[in-house]
C-alpha cells in the first residue's frame, strides 16, 4: 500500500509537470507564430486576439509551416517510430504501457501544430504523455497489471486536469470514461492524481478558469429550451462522430501525408483570412459565444467552417484532440438554435445558450455525461443554478445518442467516441 500511494503521488506530479510544460510550449509557439505578447507567455491578450491582429499573410505563412511540420513529423513517426498505442487500447492489455518515444513525439506534434493554428485540440497530448509516464513508472516499480491499468488511466486523467485546471473533471474522466467504474480503489487514486496534477500546473499556468462568463439569470425560457433541445445535440454529435471516424480511417500514413497536409492547411489559411476564429482549438469562438460576441449568422458560418476544417485536418493525417473543438461546435450550434428560439419566446442571452450547448455536445460526442456536466462548471465556474439547464440538455443529448447507437450501429464500436486518439 505505501508503494502504491507513492506511485500515485508521483504520477500526479509528473502528469502535472508534463501538462504544464506542454501548455507553456503551446503559448510560446502561438506568440512566436502570430507575433503577440512576445515578452510574456501568459498575458491578457488571447490567441484569437493575436491572430485577428496579425496580417493575412502571416496567417497563411503560419499554416504553411504547420503543414510541413505535420506532414513530415507524422510521416517520420509512422515510418521510423514504434506504432502508437491509444490509452483505451493499453487499458485492455495485461501490459498497459505505451511506446514512450512515439507517444512523446506525437504529443509534441499535436501541441506544435495547434500552436501554429491547427483547428484540432490540445488535450490529447497531456493525456497521452501522462498515461505513458504512468505506465513506465508502474512497470519500473513492479505494480500488478491491474494496479498499472489504474495508474495509466489516472495519468491520462491527471494530464487533462493539469492542462485545463479541472481536477474533478479529470477524476470523473478516469472513472466514467477510461475505467468504467466508481469503486473506491479507483476513485481515490484518480482524485489524488488529478488534484496533484492541477496544483503542480498552477506553477506555470496559474489558477484561473479557462473561460470568463458574465452572470446569467436563470429563466423559464432557458429551462424550456434546454429540455427540448438536448436531443438535437445528441443527433448532431453522433453524425459528426461518424464523419470523424471516416476521416481518420482514410487518413494517409505514408509519403502522402505531406501533400495532404499542405493542401488542407493552405485551405484553412485562406479561410482564416476572412475568419480568423477558425484557427486554434476553438477556445476563442467559445469565449466569444459565452460573452454574447457572436451573432446568429456568424455562429452558423463558424459552425460549418469549423467542422469542415477539423474534418479536413483529420483526413489529411494531422493529429489532435476533439474536446475543445467539439465544445466550440456545440456552442455555435446552441447560439443558432437559441437565436431561432428567441424569435418566438422570451429572449435569453446567446451566451447562456452557448454554455448549455457546449456541455450537451461534449457529453454526447465523448460519451461522458457526468464528466461533461462537471467540466462545464469547472471550465466556466458558472453559478450553481446553471446546473439545471445543463443537466436537462445533457440528459437529452445522451438519450438521443443511445437511440442512434441502437438504431444505426449493428455492433457497438468504442472507436466512435471522439476521445479516442
Amino acid at each position: 500500500m505505501p508503494i502504491l500511494m507513492a506511485v500515485t503521488v508521483c504520477v500526479g506530479v509528473v502528469a502535472g509537470a508534463g501538462g504544464m510544460c506542454l501548455g507553456l510550449l503551446l503559448h510560446y509557439i502561438q506568440h512566436v507564430a502570430y507575433g503577440y505578447s512576445m515578452h510574456r507567455l501568459l498575458s491578457t491578450q488571447s490567441f484569437l486576439q493575436g491572430v485577428t491582429n496579425s496580417t493575412p499573410e502571416r496567417r497563411i505563412e503560419a499554416l504553411l509551416v504547420c503543414s510541413v511540420v505535420a506532414g513530415l513529423g507524422w510521416w517520420a513517426m509512422y515510418r521510423f517510430g514504434k506504432p502508437l498505442v491509444s490509452v483505451d487500447k493499453a487499458l485492455k492489455s495485461d501490459d498497459p504501457r505505451t511506446p514512450v518515444v512515439s507517444t512523446v513525439v506525437n504529443a509534441l506534434l499535436q501541441i506544435i501544430t495547434v500552436g501554429l493554428g491547427s483547428p484540432l485540440g490540445r488535450e490529447g497530448a497531456p493525456r497521452e504523455v501522462g498515461a505513458t509516464l504512468a505506465g513506465w513508472l508502474s512497470h519500473r516499480i513492479g505494480l500488478t497489471p491491474q494496479e498499472s491499468r489504474v495508474m495509466v488511466a489516472c495519468g491520462a486523467g491527471a494530464g487533462l486536469a493539469a492542462v485545463y485546471n479541472v481536477p474533478l473533471s479529470g477524476t470523473l474522466f478516469v472513472l466514467e470514461v477510461l475505467l468504467g467504474t466508481f469503486t473506491t480503489a479507483a476513485a481515490i487514486p484518480a482524485l489524488l492524481t488529478s488534484v496533484i496534477a492541477a496544483t503542480v500546473a498552477w506553477i506555470g499556468l496559474g489558477n484561473d478558469a479557462q473561460y470568463t462568463v458574465p452572470t446569467f439569470e436563470l429563466s423559464d425560457s432557458l429551462m424550456a429550451w434546454s429540455m427540448l433541445i438536448g436531443p438535437i445535440f445528441g443527433f448532431a454529435a453522433y453524425g459528426f462522430s461518424r464523419l470523424v471516424n471516416m476521416a481518420r480511417s482514410h487518413a494517409p500514413r505514408d509519403w502522402r501525408l505531406l501533400p495532404s497536409c499542405l493542401l488542407a492547411f493552405l485551405l484553412i489559411g485562406l479561410a482564416a483570412i476572412f475568419y480568423p476564429q477558425l484557427l486554434g482549438n476553438g477556445k476563442g469562438p467559445i469565449q466569444l459565444g459565452f460573452n454574447d460576441g457572436v451573432s446568429l449568422q456568424m455562429a452558423a458560418i463558424l459552425l460549418i467552417l469549423k467542422a469542415l476544417a477539423m474534418l479536413i485536418c483529420l483526413r489529411a493525417g494531422a493529429g489532435g484532440g476533439l474536446l475543445t473543438p467539439g465544445m466550440s461546435l456545440g456552442a455555435m450550434l446552441a447560439i443558432v438554435m437559441g437565436g431561432l428560439w428567441n424569435h418566438a419566446f422570451p429572449v435569453v442571452p446567446p451566451g447562456a445558450y452557448a454554455i448549455v450547448g457546449a456541455a450537451a455536445f461534449l457529453a454526447a460526442s465523448m460519451r461522458m455525461p457526468i464528466t461533461a456536466i462537471v467540466m462545464a462548471v469547472e471550465l466556466t465556474r458558472v453559478d450553481h443554478d446553471y446546473l439545471f439547464p445543463v443537466v436537462f440538455a445533457v440528459a437529452g443529448s445522451s438519450a438521443a445518442l443511445r437511440i442512434c447507437i441502437r438504431r444505426f450501429d449493428k455492433i457497438h464500436t468504442p472507436s466512435m467516441t471522439l476521445h479516442k486518439e
